[in-house]
């Protein structure tokens, strides 16, 4: 027997099929490499917001634009009866908690959750977390007014209603749970505070999103996927004829 290799025709069925796939699977790694770029962007446009000439609350109070950070600058007073803490946070591989304040800005009718930043807490029995106390009356206060933090799946319904003591904790910040809670409206978007070395608190601010790099890695398995299509299409129609020998 003598072989040799030759390209079948393919039937057309199954060039519709791998034309399918490999549109699709190189449309999603496209798709992919456009998202690595607005993260880069947006990651881009948060590191730049602290430079930023500060903007009055007022200006940009119900900002909806995802991609821009206002820096803002507002006087009022810390509630000092009411604050949480957002558990389950970690900075270098320790736990702890994000101190989360409710500011009345002068002037301003709806609640301002302030995040002071991060303190550890290990949650060992009988401790609490070591947070510095807020400061009494007016006071100014300067950050980047930012998206609320995204909490992932939700479980174990809404654990401020059970407690009664402040401040309360929670695994996520929900606007209308805690607008609820206070008994008064919340503005839709949070005051991180500037860093400041002897606050006590960590304040590593960064976006709570997917990192370029990611995406990235996504788009590279999606044009593998295409290039594999291609080449089972390849090694199936060019084949070898098995022929007789005389």
């Amino acid at each position: 027997m003598s072989s040799a290799r030759h390209w079948h025709r393919p039937r057309v069925y199954a060039v519709a099929l791998a034309g399918c796939g490999i549109a699709l699977f190189a449309a999603l790694g496209v798709w992919q490499l456009g998202r690595a770029e607005e993260k880069r962007q947006l990651l881009a446009a948060f590191a730049a917001a602290a430079q930023e000439a500060p903007h009055k609350l007022a200006e940009v109070r119900d900002e909806t634009d995802a991609r821009h950070f206002p820096h803002v600058h507002v006087l009022g007073k810390f509630l000092a009866e009411r604050a949480y803490l957002l558990d389950e946070r970690t900075h270098d591989g320790n736990t702890g908690v994000h101190a989360i304040g409710v500011f009345e800005a002068y002037g301003e009718h709806e609640a301002l959750l302030v995040d002071r930043g991060w303190v550890a807490w290990n949650h060992a029995p009988g401790t609490t977390p070591a947070v510095p106390p807020l400061p009494d009356g007016a006071t100014q206060l300067a950050g980047i007014y930012a998206p609320y933090p995204s909490s992932g799946l939700r479980v174990g319904g809404n654990a401020l209603e059970r407690q009664t003591s402040w401040p309360k904790l929670t695994l996520f910040l929900d606007r209308d749970a805690i607008g609820a809670d206070l008994g008064r409206p919340v503005l839709p978007r949070i005051l991180l505070l500037d860093p400041a070395p002897t606050t006590g608190f960590v304040r590593e601010w960064s976006p709570n999103v997917m990192p370029p790099e990611r995406h990235i890695a996504y788009a590279v398995q999606w044009f593998a996927l295409a290039a594999a299509v291609l080449a089972v299409f390849v090694v199936v129609h060019w084949r070898k004829d098995e022929k007789p020998t005389r």
